[in-house]
């Protein structure tokens, strides 16, 4: 396996061949087994009970709180050097083995029974003691999927992604037709966790034998003790409202809030990562070019707002019919949920594109700040606002995530060089039409749709509101922004150079 510095002398035309090609096998396939993983789960959650999901809910806090300590901090610090000698790699083997290792001991023992006291169910002990399977997959599958990802090699992780997208989906499937309940949600990630590990290993030929001497280990340490604290704070910034309404809420409620959350945040958890895997690399080798950083990131922010915007206000407008559509009559009591939750998403988006660049910079202390001030302001206003029931708890994120962004661009600018102006800009675009967008689709759905059909089917609701705002979406980038629209276009179809006239 190559782990030397293949685009050291790229030109950057080949840069920019592999920066797509990256983008391409990186959120192409992610799109694929999303769509596989999608299917499975929203079947399973047809079978499954909000109470099951509730307590899924608090045994993900702690595997989220837990697995922000498996050392991919350490791996990141490889992925930003220039250049990386073998010995640290088997260094960082070491490493991600003794934590993985340490963190199974710890949920099996300790924090299993610490858990179950907290929430009063001793089921999440038993869940978090199987859960714990998960940490011992995790130095087999980071570590070589973390050396492709610094060559920008997306290919292998990708169609390995898929191989263990279907293998959750099976497993996950089997369990709930034939009664598992709860333990569904347990199992199907243990066996994509597994699948994925073994996979990557053979697919990358990662025989590496693991260095337990960490002399001469400083910079991965102290870059990647900075990414550990960073997504630390993180954590407890994206967590806690989980935390404080589990004690709050029965399992049922707690049921909805967290699956309304789920499907508010597909797009920001589920396709923004796996774009910022690409960009840090990325970002990375372009650190010594402050501008080419600077546009390259506004044109990111651009170009997913574009898509991030219309996804959210539409949810948010068509939050009921999306609900009963997507998740079954059984969760109609999440419909309000969702509808104030999407609206909190694009500030959440653009929040979370700061970071990649930011590490590449080799700038984490800038990113600990924010998640320090983040990790401040959450919880202050979750505790306050779960006292209004899981509508406040969601209320909650439209107040907290603006001040944050805020405080973000505030820190991030002088370092990434852009200028505020530069950013609204770039975020105006997809704003602008889809709140257009949104509220002509608010007023076809209450001022016609609703008077003429009031007992119209959820589906055809949806897919009449659905088309009238892609509709309405893309006439407004056509006429306002065609520009900004054809750069899109022009991404997603590639087109090929005109031919020379010959005379």
């Amino acid at each position: 396996m190559d782990i030397g510095s293949p685009l050291g002398n790229a030109t950057a035309e080949d840069f920019g061949k592999r920066v797509k090609s990256a983008v391409f096998w990186r959120s192409g396939t992610q799109i694929l087994s999303q769509l596989v993983s999608w299917g499975a789960t929203l079947a399973v959650i047809r079978i499954l009970e909000p109470g099951d999901y509730g307590l899924f809910a608090m045994t993900s806090v702690v595997l989220v709180f837990l697995n922000f300590l498996n050392g991919y901090g350490f791996v990141s610090a490889l992925i930003q050097s220039e250049t990386v000698e073998p010995i640290r790699i088997r260094q960082a083997f070491g490493m991600l083995i003794l934590l993985n290792a340490g963190l199974a001991a710890i949920q099996f023992f300790a924090v299993a029974p610490l858990a179950a006291a907290y929430y009063g169910e001793s089921v999440v002990g038993e869940m978090l003691r199987w859960q714990s399977l998960i940490y011992l997959s995790t130095p087999f599958l980071i570590l070589p999927e973390a050396m492709l990802t610094r060559n920008l090699d997306f290919k292998k992780p990708a169609i390995v992604n898929l191989t263990s997208a279907f293998v959750g989906a099976a497993v996950a499937l089997g369990m709930a037709f034939n009664g598992y309940g709860v333990w569904t949600l347990v199992f199907a990630p243990i066996a994509i966790f597994w699948t994925r590990a073994i996979a990557l290993m053979i697919a990358t030929r990662f025989w590496v034998r693991p260095s337990f001497n960490f002399k001469g280990a400083g910079s991965i340490f102290s870059f990647g003790t900075m990414m550990l604290v960073a997504h630390g704070f993180w954590i407890i910034q994206s967590q806690c409202d989980i935390f404080i309404a589990g004690r709050a809420f029965d399992n049922h409620h707690l049921g909805l809030y967290a699956e309304a959350l789920f499907l508010t945040q597909i797009f920001a958890a589920k396709f923004v990562p796996p774009l910022n895997e690409v960009a840090f690399p990325a970002y990375a080798r372009l650190q010594n070019d402050r501008a080419a950083l600077s546009a390259g990131f506004l044109k990111a922010v651009r170009l997913i707002m574009l898509i991030s915007c219309p996804l959210y206000l539409g949810m948010a407008v068509t939050a009921q019919p999306l609900v009963d559509v997507v998740m079954g009559p059984k969760w109609t009591e999440a419909a309000p949920l969702v509808a104030i939750l999407a609206l909190a998403m694009p500030v959440m988006t653009l929040h979370i594109l700061f970071a990649p660049a930011l590490n590449a910079l080799g700038l984490p202390s800038v990113v600990v700040r924010n998640s320090i001030f983040g990790a401040i302001l959450m919880p202050s206003v979750y505790l306050f606002a779960v006292q209004y029931g899981a509508d406040g708890l969601a209320w909650g994120w439209l107040v907290a995530f603006p001040i944050l962004l805020a405080f973000t661009i505030y820190q991030a600018r002088p370092h990434i060089g852009f200028d505020v102006s530069g950013l609204v800009t770039a975020v105006l675009p997809g704003l602008t039409a889809a709140g257009v967008m949104a509220a002509f689709v608010w007023a076809v759905d209450t001022m016609i749709l609703m008077p003429m059909w009031p007992e119209v089917p959820a589906f055809f609701h949806l897919a009449v509101l659905a088309a009238t705002g892609g509709l309405a979406y893309t006439a407004m980038l056509w006429f306002g922004a065609r520009a900004t629209f054809m750069e899109v276009v022009n991404l997603l179809v590639k087109r090929k150079p005109p031919e020379p006239v010959t005379l």
